[in-house]
């Protein structure tokens, strides 16, 4: 449990740095580019994702878990085997799909609402090799639990992408060059993460064996990930294709249309994932330990593992709550400028609790092999999704973008918990803990809407923001203890431990 912990905490702060240097790079970014450069960029960004999901998405946790299995088992010379024959997959796809889009070049505009995007887009598809291979190398560090090189790669990629990015942009003439820029960072970070990845992975001392006999075992494992993730990526590059299609069709301008966009997608969207990062690193340690206690039935601990991992979702994810919904103006107009912006993210508040769990669930399932069935679930919410950025725009504008994460999510949540409680041998026991720490967010908005009208006045939106955001989470971690959400015994047991062992020194 100690090697947990400290696992958890190594990645948690680079994970935190790491995002944190990417969230002040992206509102320099809005600042320099604008939200039209930024929506350009993310339309890119999307079709690119999309390639790379399409090819390796699936690779990275399916050869962590086959790892697993295999150490479980004591067949120790298939895991480099399989190592092999996952990088032998994944250039083996890579190279071909780059080769074949450089030769179609401009045919490929269709692809894209602004043809801006496809200038953006072939700068950064080098990057489709280097980085698929990098996951494959990424799967091997969280099969061997050696979290801390992963952790410092994926750091050292954020500064990179940033240095390069600044340099680059600060040349640049205008915002469209700028977008190119932009897309000059990541190739330069995709290609350093390969290659310290590959330094680290051998001298690490590890190897690469006969792939052969593991082609099909990686195949066919990795499918059902890779299609369940395809999908996702499907949706969201036919989203930055089809919403602002439809936002013209509505009667908004192509300039709007990408603004509009740039500032959902690109501005306040990624802020709607913040929770969602921090529970990252928890995820990352954990599932390691619920896919072998799952193969090696171990029920109870599995079923702890489980409930420890959703009440912990749960938890940081509604603590945001309270804060997105009452200052969620206020923080789109800080970092970004962009009233627009926070409009979204105040209506997007309620959101990240299905988020957070929707992330955590899946990964939970793929992890015990239900990746078919997580794959189905996909499938529903991107129908969904995509009835709703077509149908409702002329209607509610940007906020179709809303509704169509709302049916993906939400449905997605109900989904894989049902699939939870019939999967584990001991079910798991959270709905009563969700409804609860959903509960308390009520008591902490009013809190917060009280403030906010009382302050606004006096501090401006800067300190607003900041006193606000301090109160009501002081009083959601309050209710929280008082209902028992948190254990105050377990926080006092581990500060008696800590001053015993300072003593004790």
């Amino acid at each position: 449990m100690k090697s947990f912990f400290k696992a958890v905490a190594v990645v948690t702060v680079f994970s935190v740095c790491e995002k944190f240097l990417g969230f002040l790079y992206r509102i320099y970014l809005s600042r320099a580019i604008g939200a039209e450069g930024v929506g350009t960029y993310q339309v890119a960004l999307s079709v690119f994702g999309f390639l790379f999901t399409l090819i390796a998405s699936g690779t990275p946790i399916t050869l962590s878990r086959l790892m697993t299995k295999y150490r479980a088992e004591g067949r120790h010379d298939r895991v480099y085997k399989a190592v092999a024959a996952a990088i032998s997959y994944t250039l083996f796809i890579a190279v071909p799909v780059c080769a074949l889009l450089y030769l179609l070049g401009d045919d490929l505009s269709f692809l894209f609402a602004d043809k801006r995007s496809l200038k953006v887009f072939f700068i950064i598809l080098p990057g489709l090799i280097f980085t698929s291979v990098y996951s494959v190398l990424r799967g091997v560090f969280w099969g061997n639990k050696d979290f801390l090189p992963y952790s410092i790669i994926e750091l050292l990629e954020e500064i990179c992408m940033i240095i390069v990015g600044i340099t680059v942009i600060t040349f640049m003439h205008d915002k469209t060059s700028g977008a190119l820029g932009a897309g000059i960072a990541v190739i330069s970070s995709y290609i350093l993460s390969f290659t310290l990845a590959l330094i680290v992975f051998f001298t690490r001392k590890n190897k690469l064996l006969n792939p052969w006999s593991e082609f099909k075992p990686i195949i066919f494992a990795s499918m059902p990930v890779t299609a369940m993730r395809t999908v996702n990526a499907l949706a969201v590059s036919l989203i930055s294709v089809i919403l602002p299609l439809r936002l013209i069709a509505a009667g908004s301008t192509e300039s709007q249309a990408m603004s509009l966009f740039g500032a959902a997608a690109g501005q306040a969207v990624p802020l709607l994932f913040i929770p969602t990062t921090l529970i990252g690193s928890f995820t990352l340690v954990l599932i390691p330990e619920i896919s072998e206690n799952y193969y090696r039935k171990k029920s109870a601990a599995l079923k702890c593992d489980i409930e420890k991992a959703v009440k912990f979702t749960a938890v940081l994810t509604c603590l945001f709550i309270p804060v997105f919904f009452v200052c969620g103006e206020h923080l789109g107009i800080i970092i970004f400028d962009s009233a627009e912006c926070g409009k979204y993210l105040v209506a997007s508040a309620f959101l990240m609790l299905f988020m957070g769990l929707d992330n955590i669930t899946t990964s939970i399932l793929n992890s015990i092999g239900c990746e078919v069935q997580t794959l189905f679930f996909c499938v529903a919410g991107g129908v969904l999704m995509l009835a709703s950025i077509w149908f409702l725009p002329a209607f509610i504008g940007i906020y179709a973008l809303l509704v169509g994460f709302s049916c993906v999510y939400i449905l997605s949540t109900i989904l894989n918990l049902i699939l939870l409680g019939k999967k584990c041998p001991e079910k798991p026991k959270v709905v009563k803990y969700l409804l609860s720490s959903a509960a308390i967010t009520l008591p902490t908005v009013i809190l917060g809407v009280m403030l906010e009208s009382l302050l606004t006045n006096f501090l401006g939106l800067f300190f607003t923001f900041f006193v606000c955001s301090a109160f009501m989470c002081a009083f959601y971690g309050l209710l929280a203890f008082g209902f028992n959400l948190i254990s105050f015994e377990i926080v006092k047991g581990k500060t008696k431990k800590i001053l015993f062992k300072t003593r004790k020194a």
